[in-house]
């Protein structure tokens, strides 16, 4: 596991098979690194800032919508 910042109160994780974003201390995106590059993001509504944050870690990429009890369970 590799703990990377990214910004104030942006984080990313990276494991063997996913990069996983965190705004704050909440996941709300991730990479699956093992179908190379399809990102995935959550459905939820959260503030201002935290959608600023995964729009810039996306960096134009397209991705599909998951459930935040999803992204949570990534963690868990």
């Amino acid at each position: 596991m590799k703990l990377t910042p990214l910004a104030s109160n942006m984080t990313e994780i990276t494991l063997s098979d996913k990069r996983i974003l965190f705004s704050y201390e909440t996941p709300v995106a991730y990479q699956d690194l093992d179908t190379v590059g399809t990102y995935y993001k959550t459905v939820k509504k959260w503030s201002t800032t935290t959608t600023r944050h995964i729009s810039k870690w996306l960096g134009g990429n397209a991705a599909k919508l998951v459930s935040q009890d999803y992204l949570d369970d990534l963690v868990k």
